[in-house]
């Protein structure tokens, strides 16, 4: 959930969407993700809609930011009413979701089962600090409903941990996977970081010999991005701290690779790899198949049939707008045709399934033989990328970008 808010089309003050719009998104799956938008303490790297109780100052309260969530839940039962679809993939995020009592994330589970409905089979995860989770906890979400865990890791070496200003015990995001298991929870994943200033090869292996040895069912491997406005921005400006090295990230993703593939994990998305494919998140793969979904929480992105809107950052402003019976939404913005090709081509590429042959632009597919010949990409039904292609992903999809807006010889 970046803190950053793009610009837009000002909403309709009730959040209403045209009747066409709900009628074409009838037929994607429906997901609601859940932003908690409350941290202990601020990781310099982080760049989410995040805050600290001394940063939100008085008017905004852990204890009662439930029922400004149960607003925004019958606000979008309203807009969304005669979307019959029920809710497949449900994410609390943030933030710290763990911060709140397992008991309030379970009441707005209830909410949004009685104002939509929600799938039998739905997938249904909480993202967890593993310093704010405890048995019972992880206990209590289960009875609540849940069926997921993401427990961010980041590393196992204490003196990443301390770069990255992460305030875990060393050893504890493990502990907490087998009391995730033991509380019956079968999909855990652990969320890791490679790149961070000071790391070595040895300690990324470490962390994922770590992470491994725990055995969850998912693994999350993410570049270090230092991004504007961050704390780990202003000392890599000021030459406190080295900046990550593209070479270097490159060959930590080519360990984490290697590494898991030895342990059994697939890999279906850059950044995520699987055990099973029950274990794939698909709140996730809802993102990066161009469904749709209702993002509640203060800074929370929506996107209903090529229609994307997005709330005011402020926890004190999104409730207040809530109070006087009007949508949060700072702006919306219309996909057009093109926009959503280009969306969905560089989505799709990301993933293992990869990206159908029929969805490429005739003129884009022509760069297709020289792609492959680089060794970036397969190609069959679906073009998918290589391993090689993974760590260009982002030069393959400006690549097929290009191409497309050149018209055909």
């Amino acid at each position: 959930m970046p803190s950053a808010l793009p610009h837009g089309d000002p909403p309709p003050p009730d959040g209403r969407l045209p009747r066409t719009v709900l009628d074409a998104g009838r037929d994607a799956d429906f997901g609601v993700y859940v932003h908690v938008p409350f941290c202990d303490t601020r990781c310099g790297y982080c760049d989410f809609n995040t805050y600290t109780a001394t940063e939100l100052g008085n008017g905004v309260s852990r204890g009662t930011y439930v029922d400004t969530l149960l607003r925004e839940v019958r606000l979008a039962a309203e807009v969304m009413r005669g979307y019959t679809r029920p809710i497949s993939t449900i994410f609390f995020g943030g933030g710290t979701p763990t911060l709140l009592p397992a008991e309030h994330l379970g009441l707005v589970l209830r909410e949004l089962h009685e104002r939509f409905g929600i799938a039998p089979d739905a997938e249904i995860t909480t993202e967890a600090n593993p310093e704010t989770v405890t048995p019972g906890y992880f206990a209590r979400l289960r009875e609540a409903g849940f069926t997921r865990v993401s427990i961010g890791m980041q590393s196992a070496v204490p003196k990443v941990l301390e770069v990255l200003d992460r305030k875990h015990r060393q050893g504890r995001p493990e502990q907490a996977v087998a009391e995730a298991r033991a509380a019956g929870f079968e999909h855990v994943n652990l969320d890791l970081i490679y790149g961070a200033p000071y790391e070595t090869d040895d300690d990324w292996r470490a962390s994922l010999e770590a992470a491994i040895a725990a055995n969850p069912d998912h693994i999350s491997a993410y570049a270090l991005v230092v991004e504007e406005g961050t704390a780990l921005a202003r000392q890599v400006a000021s030459g406190v701290v080295p900046e990550p090295d593209d070479d270097v990230l490159a060959d930590r993703y080519l360990i984490a690779d290697d590494a898991l593939a030895r342990a059994g994990y697939q890999w279906y998305e850059i950044s995520n790899w699987a055990k099973t494919r029950a274990a794939r998140c698909r709140h996730n793969e809802l993102y990066w198949s161009d469904a749709s979904w209702w993002g509640l929480g203060p800074g929370a992105h929506s996107h209903v049939a090529g229609v994307r809107w997005w709330n005011v950052k402020h926890p004190a402003r999104y409730a207040a707008l809530l109070e006087q019976g009007r949508s949060p939404a700072a702006g919306r913005e219309t996909l057009d045709a093109e926009a959503r090709l280009t969306e969905r081509m560089m989505l799709a590429i990301r993933m293992r399934s990869g990206l159908p042959f029929d969805d490429i632009p005739p003129a884009a597919r022509e760069r297709l033989p020289a792609l492959a010949q680089w060794g970036l990409v397969s190609m069959g039904t679906n073009v998918v990328l290589t391993q090689r292609g993974r760590l260009m992903a982002d030069a393959v999809v400006r690549e097929l970008l290009t191409a497309a807006e050149r018209p055909v010889a």
